[in-house]
């Protein structure tokens, strides 16, 4: 599950033909990767060629062509059989995300595929670089390969279709891995999700949208099964590293319930209002729950600004002055402006994290989660808090 970027997107003629048309360039899924290097491979084991480019069909209908990177067949000279089948044979396809930021981009997703024993369909491994899921509340059982759901029945699908066109059974070991997967995992959710020892093989559509942020969303959610699932009444949503920090030493919270939130805060929302968790802190710098006050769900300064006439209004309700009102809606940050209002002891923090508490609770509407929230400085002072209020 990448940190960064995102793995979903539209087929053809949707979203992603309009970014093309943006400027911005759609790039593939891991799990739309390792489908090709796997149907190459698998073509490969059965007819002793490689398949360059190798055509795979996406969920939507798409159909992308894959250049392999990487091939090798293994004990091609020691026949396997009376057709003469090597005893495996691996494909590598270099990952190419497009315009996206997401920290696989250029990462060698190889499949390494065996026969195996007969009428067990597609067994799948995580081979180096692929995580192995160690904890509860995934999509997949404690034990098995991070490759997760979708991109398992992609991969499915291209080994009946290399079986039904070379006479093969279609019972294969199917082994994913990613070079120095391990090493880029560090900066993807996957250790706090319980993902040991790799990557997640992801992907919904197996088109990646630039900056579309769906892989990070994905982590959200998969954060909070992981918290409901390990019998966690008490998460966090944080905005960064220190607001994470001043919730654990408020709440001493265990790492598998802090929820690495950033600008989403909708995305925490709407979650734990489907699932909910029976209390959630909200810890994040002033500026962002600023917004979030204001009644902003995505917090990203491309897409919400801190208002600072709402910010004066509301220190006008907290007994602010004309001229210290004035001052606030002239700040040249939200920062000095909660700094102004201290001086002068206006409680200015207080107030956005009670109407950041307020949005929270609109949007948690009917599910049965008690919010509090903190509001830090840079250096991460609490600046303000709201006391834990339910529905």
């Amino acid at each position: 599950m990448a940190a960064a970027g995102a793995e979903a997107g539209a087929g053809a003629g949707g979203r992603a033909g309009q970014l093309k048309s943006s400027g911005l360039r759609p790039g593939w899924t891991t799990g739309a990767c390792a489908t090709a290097a796997t149907k190459a491979a698998y073509t490969a084991l059965l007819t002793g060629e490689f398949p360059d480019p190798v055509v795979i069909t996406l969920p939507r209908g798409r159909q992308p062509a894959f250049a392999l990177a990487a091939e090798e067949l293994t004990g091609a000279e020691e026949l396997t059989g009376a057709q003469g089948r090597p005893a495996a044979a691996m494909a590598g396809v270099v990952k190419d995300a497009g315009d996206d930021p997401d920290v696989t981009h250029g990462a060698l997703i190889r499949s390494t595929v065996r026969s195996g024993e007969p009428g067990a369909g597609v067994v799948f491994r995580a081979g180096p670089g692929v995580g192995t899921v160690t904890k509860a509340g995934l999509p997949l059982p404690v034990g098995e390969p991070a490759i997760n759901p979708v991109p398992r029945q992609m991969i499915r699908d291209a080994v009946a279709e290399v079986a039904a066109a070379h006479g093969g059974s279609g019972d294969v070991v199917v082994e994913i891995s990613v070079d120095h997967g391990e090493e880029i995992a560090r900066s993807t959710w996957n250790p706090r999700l319980g993902i040991l020892g790799g990557l997640s093989i992801l992907g919904t559509t197996g088109v990646v949208v630039p900056y579309s942020c769906s892989a990070w969303i994905d982590s959200i959610r998969r954060g909070v099964d992981v918290a409901r699932a390990a019998g966690r009444t008490h998460v966090a949503g944080c905005t960064g590293s220190t607001s994470e920090k001043v919730a654990v030493a408020e709440h001493r919270l265990p790492e598998d319930a802090l929820l690495d939130m950033g600008d989403f805060a909708g995305a925490v929302l709407k979650y734990l209002k489907r699932h909910p968790v029976p209390r959630l802190t909200i810890a994040g710098g002033f500026a962002k729950l600023s917004k979030l006050a204001a009644g902003h769900l995505d917090l990203h300064s491309a897409r919400s600004q801190v208002d600072k006439g709402y910010l004066a209004e509301l220190a006008r309700r907290g007994g602010a002055d004309e001229a210290l009102v004035e001052a606030v809606a002239g700040a040249n940050t939200a920062l000095e402006a909660v700094q102004l209002c201290r001086a002068a002891g206006v409680p200015l923090g207080d107030l956005v994290a009670e109407a950041a508490r307020t949005t929270a609770l609109g949007v948690l509407l009917g599910s049965p989660v008690v919010v509090d929230v903190i509001c830090i400085d840079r250096a991460g002072t609490v600046v303000g808090r709201a006391e834990p209020l339910g529905p």
